[in-house]
C-alpha cells in the first residue's frame, strides 16, 4: 500500500469513527443539572430549585460527570419528570451520544 492510500484509509476511519460510536447507548451517573448554569448554579440558595427555574425559562436538563457537562435531549414526559425530581442529586442516565449531548432513553437515580 502506498503512503498516500494509507494516509487516505487512516484519515477516512478516523471520520467514520464517531459516526459509529454515536449510535451506541452508554451509561452515564452524575448530577442532574441545567445547560445554562452547568455545574455552578448562578441563582443564590437552592441548586434543584435553580435547576428548575433555569428548565422554566426555556434552558435545558443538563448531567453534570466529572468535569463533563452534557446536555440532555429527553422528549419523553417521564424522563423530564424524573429530571425534575432528581434535580440537583446523584442520577444514572442511558442514552446516545452526539458531542456534549445525550438523546435521552431512560433516567433513574442513582445509588
Amino acid at each position: 500500500m502506498k503512503t498516500s492510500q494509507f494516509l487516505f484509509a487512516f484519515v477516512m476511519l478516523a471520520a467514520l469513527t464517531p459516526c459509529l460510536a454515536a449510535g451506541k447507548t452508554q451509561t452515564f451517573t452524575g448530577k442532574v443539572s441545567d445547560a445554562m448554569c452547568g455545574a455552578k448554579h448562578m441563582m443564590s440558595g437552592d441548586a434543584a430549585e435553580c435547576t428548575r427555574a433555569c428548565i422554566k425559562n426555556g434552558s435545558k436538563y443538563a448531567l453534570v460527570v466529572g468535569d463533563k457537562v452534557y446536555t440532555l435531549e429527553a422528549k419523553d414526559k417521564a424522563a423530564l419528570d424524573q429530571l425534575s425530581e432528581l434535580a440537583d442529586k446523584s442520577a444514572k442516565v442511558q442514552g446516545t451520544v452526539t458531542g456534549d449531548t445525550i438523546q435521552v432513553s431512560s433516567v433513574s437515580a442513582s445509588k
